[in-house]
């Protein structure tokens, strides 16, 4: 892997590294959205990149998969080169993007033909890959039925099916749950680790916390460009050692802000960061706090609605770093 990595030092190694970032950067009219990020993804893993919204994980799913040229730096997959190789990098990587990329009055049939034939699949050959497909994503009952018929979830899963129909080693998947019922989320989430299990490598973005934890064997932390934090979960909630989080939901007409101020005096209150209807607290022990809290919070007139308490988590990794919360 290219560069230093000023958090956190580890050593992993699995049999090759698929695709390898070295101080990637992209600007837009002076205004950096990657900047110089490097990381490398290991054969047979899922590696997620995990940040809040315009964080730049969009930008780099985009130009990793040759839709951008960077501003600087550089990017192998498989050995070729993203800028010299766009043509072999192409035969070797899936993308789903965030945006359904589907043609709303054709069928599921009808989409998956048409993409397999952009990526050269014709004859018996296009037709067995689709029906396979079609079983994957569990749509086979409804692969006649226009997508414009489909719950947001069926077209997800059909968006996904796309990008699997050339049998890519390498899949990008950006924020492939965004916008859907629970119940999808789940059937993506179980299809994603299902292709993982049969061998797939996958690059997965997500703001969703929970998500990561589920699916990553190791996860990057990204937000404005920066990569601020790199390893397996474990390593990165080594981090804030045995750090809890206590969660303080307020009601509509509070002021968050003015609480985090007040409880930043509570001994044992390490950092206090609002969000919209609740405040963030980081301390070694959440139960030995919590009755001093909620004593400051009646003195301040803040009524607090419920409380939550979280062991350390990718979370309470990003509370830590940038003193806000994930979904802030």
């Amino acid at each position: 892997m290219c560069g230093e990595f000023i958090f956190i030092v580890f050593l992993w190694r699995k049999m090759g590294i698929v695709l390898e970032v070295c101080n990637l950067v992209k600007k837009y009219n002076g205004n950096v959205a990657v900047d110089k990020i490097s990381f490398d993804i290991e054969d047979g893993e899922i590696f997620s990149l995990l940040g809040p919204n315009g964080a730049g994980k969009t930008t780099t799913i985009s130009i990793l998969s040759t839709l951008l040229t960077p501003t600087e730096g550089s990017a192998t997959i498989f050995g070729y080169s993203l800028t010299k190789q766009p043509m072999e990098v192409k035969k070797l990587i899936g993308v789903v993007p965030q945006e359904i990329a589907l043609y709303d009055d054709l069928s599921a049939l009808e989409n998956l033909n048409f993409w397999g034939e952009m990526y050269g699949l014709t004859g018996k050959a296009l037709k067995t890959r689709v029906s396979e497909v079609l079983e994957q994503i569990g749509l086979t009952d409804r692969a006649k039925d226009r997508v414009k018929t489909y719950s947001g979830g069926m077209k997800r899963r059909v968006n996904i099916g796309v990008g699997l129909l050339h049998k890519p080693r390498l899949l990008f998947m950006d924020e492939p749950t965004v916008g859907i019922d629970p119940q999808s989320r789940r059937a993506i989430l179980d299809s994603v680790k299902a292709l993982n299990t049969a061998g797939m490598t996958i690059l997965y973005t997500t703001h969703y916390m929970e998500e990561a934890q589920e699916l990553s064997d190791r996860v990057g932390i990204i937000d404005h460009g920066k990569l601020i934090a790199l390893g397996t979960q474990a390593e990165l909630t080594a981090q804030v050692g045995e750090m809890d989080t206590l969660i303080l939901h307020v009601g509509e007409n509070e002021d968050p802000e003015h609480l985090a101020q007040g409880l930043r005096t509570v001994q044992g209150v390490f950092q206090a960061n609002p969000s919209d209807h609740e405040v963030a607290l980081v301390t070694p022990s959440a139960e030995e706090v919590l009755a001093p809290v909620v004593s400051r919070a009646n003195e301040l007139g803040i009524k607090i609605h419920s409380v939550d308490i979280r062991e350390p988590n990718l979370e309470a990794v990003f509370l830590h770093l940038t003193g806000r919360a994930l979904r802030d």
